[in-house]
């Protein structure tokens, strides 16, 4: 449901929150190699986000990455969207052309009301979920949830 690059970004972003210290930025190098994720694929990533807002970049010795704001204030939603974008909640699950939450047709595809009220519940989910609150989740299992 969600992409590769959707699921390396919220890891990435969950990480930084889990070492989050003030004044510390984490390079990319590090997140790479802690999260198993290829290095020059995840510099895209994380250049994404923090076009965004949603991360600090900073460039030097001492540069890497940082939350941009603070992680309960950081959905799911917010790193779906920058990604992957919200059509898995607007278009058509199967892809046809005719069918859409946003269009005023009575043509829907077979499954449009099926999915739909599992879409809306989708979307409060990750609209709902912070990162902190994952992060928190995650560092109280002690080790038992490996990201």
């Amino acid at each position: 449901m969600l992409s590769n690059t959707c699921k390396y970004a919220i890891r990435a972003v969950i990480y930084l929150a889990l070492n989050y210290s003030e004044n510390r930025k984490i390079g990319m190098k590090e997140i790479s190699d802690s999260l198993d994720i290829p290095t020059p694929f995840l510099g895209k990533i994380l250049q994404t986000l923090a076009k965004n807002k949603l991360l600090i970049s900073t460039k030097g010795p001492n540069g890497g990455f940082a939350l941009g704001k603070p992680a309960n204030e950081i959905t799911l939603l917010n790193i779906i969207e920058i990604v992957d974008g919200l059509d898995l909640f607007n278009e058509c699950l199967i892809g046809l052309r005719t069918c859409s939450s946003n269009t005023h047709t009575d043509v829907q595809c077979p499954i449009h009301n099926k999915f739909l009220p599992i879409s809306k519940q989708l979307y409060e989910l990750f609209n709902n979920e912070t990162i902190d609150l994952l992060a928190n989740e995650i560092d109280a299992s002690e080790g038992k949830i490996g990201l």
